[in-house]
């Protein structure tokens, strides 16, 4: 499979201050919202008396409902209001938040959960990089690797700020503090650069001839092996992904890591989520998408292997940021990409959004499923499962690969 190279007659009318407005933007929407469950977990379970798989159950209902609310999203941005949508969902999911400082009872900080969730289906990563892919088609990688860069950094805020916040003013006037940012910082961005692609994508409608595609609207695609096994192998990842870094500062805690320096390990992570991102853009010409997946795959069961290592060996610890944040950050870039490489472009926010629906479903039912892992044989069986499941996830996917090259002419 040939690495997809940027069209430029779409690119060169095409300004880049809507692409600077959708990283900031999205930097700022993970920072206070999806990254604010992890940086306060350990805040809740002292402040709030409830045990941390009644904590993290909390993210599997959230998960639950972002997986369910991504199939309407996807719609919505084939149709034209994916803008709206980034921009509206990022408001109610910051005020959700900031309601999370009022909780008093479990329900209420499940039902606000639910609530943040949903919203963020149409807030985060994946809807985002569907309204570029929409508006940009082959040249949407370099986009995407642009906002990464930028919001690689978003874990780096957050883990920190609120490390720091709840120490001076609280935990739930840090929460207050990150609704905030996310009601008058994140959403007018997202808003304002998501408009300006619209734009284009009209314009690039009425300008050139478009080629006659099938309709996804029956979801036909979801009838195909391939998609099922892409599906799954890109679920597997995000599954991984939310347990360990879900459960990484109590993870690093339990082995005698200070609170201040498991935080600082975590918010590294981000920095190594740009560095793969730099390396990728670099090699953008020298290794193609299908090469990128088995790179991220294999430095992820890689990086789990070190840190299975290093909760014994802790000066190994940085080999494991390294790899982890790298690989993740790889994968972040080139999910979108090459579900576009091998699904097609035709309605690609339906289909990103039923690929969004089985991601976030993984992924948001791994902070739970890893306290069980953790609850059951501690967290030596929770890295041994991680192992286990990228290794499936690479099959997967050359299952996955070796059914679209059949379908090739």
């Amino acid at each position: 499979m040939t690495t997809q190279q940027p069209d430029s007659n779409q690119m060169s009318d095409m300004p880049r201050w809507p692409i600077v407005c959708l990283a900031v933007g999205e930097t700022l929407v993970w920072s206070s919202t999806f990254y604010v469950f992890p940086a306060m977990l350990l805040r809740w379970e002292s402040a709030l008396g409830w045990s941390r798989p009644e904590l993290t159950l909390a993210m599997l209902l959230a998960s639950i409902a972002t997986a369910f609310a991504s199939l309407a999203c996807g719609r919505i941005i084939d149709k034209g209001y994916g803008h709206w949508q980034l921009a509206i969902c990022t408001v109610v999911a910051g005020l959700g938040i900031g309601l999370l400082s009022q909780v008093t009872s479990l329900a209420q900080f499940y039902i606000l959960w639910v609530l943040i969730g949903s919203m963020l289906a149409g807030a985060l990563y994946d809807p985002c990089f569907a309204v570029v892919t929409r508006a940009l088609g082959a040249g949407a990688r370099r986009s995407i690797t642009g906002i990464t860069l930028v919001a690689g950094f978003a874990s780096t805020i957050s883990f920190p700020l609120a490390h720091k916040l709840s120490d001076t003013i609280g935990w739930q006037n840090t929460l207050i503090v990150f609704a905030a940012i996310a009601v008058f910082g994140a959403a007018p961005l997202l808003l304002l650069g998501g408009s300006q692609l619209e734009r284009h994508y009209r314009g690039k409608r009425v300008s050139q001839p478009q080629p006659h595609t099938k309709s996804g609207k029956s979801f036909t695609f979801t009838r195909q092996p391939l998609f099922w096994l892409l599906a799954t192998a890109l679920a597997l990842g995000g599954v991984v992904h939310g347990s360990v870094l879900q459960h990484l500062i109590p993870m690093l805690s339990e082995r005698g890591l200070s609170l201040s320096l498991a935080v600082l390990a975590v918010s590294f992570i981000g920095p190594m989520q740009v560095a793969g991102r730099v390396v990728i853009a670099l090699l953008e010409k020298r290794i193609d998408n299908h090469g990128a997946v088995i790179v991220t795959f294999g430095g992820m069961a890689l990086s789990i292997t070190v840190l299975l290592i290093a909760i014994r060996q802790p000066s190994l610890l940085w080999l494991f940021i390294v790899l982890f944040g790298g690989g993740y950050g790889i994968l972040s870039i080139i999910r979108p990409v090459i579900a576009r490489d091998m699904l097609g472009e035709a309605d690609f926010g339906t289909k990103s959004g039923v690929l969004a629906f089985v991601y976030v479903l993984g992924a948001g039912a791994a902070p739970y499923f890893g306290s069980l892992l953790w609850h059951i044989g501690g967290y030596g069986l929770m890295l041994v499962t991680m192992i286990i499941m990228m290794l499936c996830a690479i099959g997967l996917y050359l299952a996955a690969r070796r059914l679209r090259l059949k379908q090739l002419p």
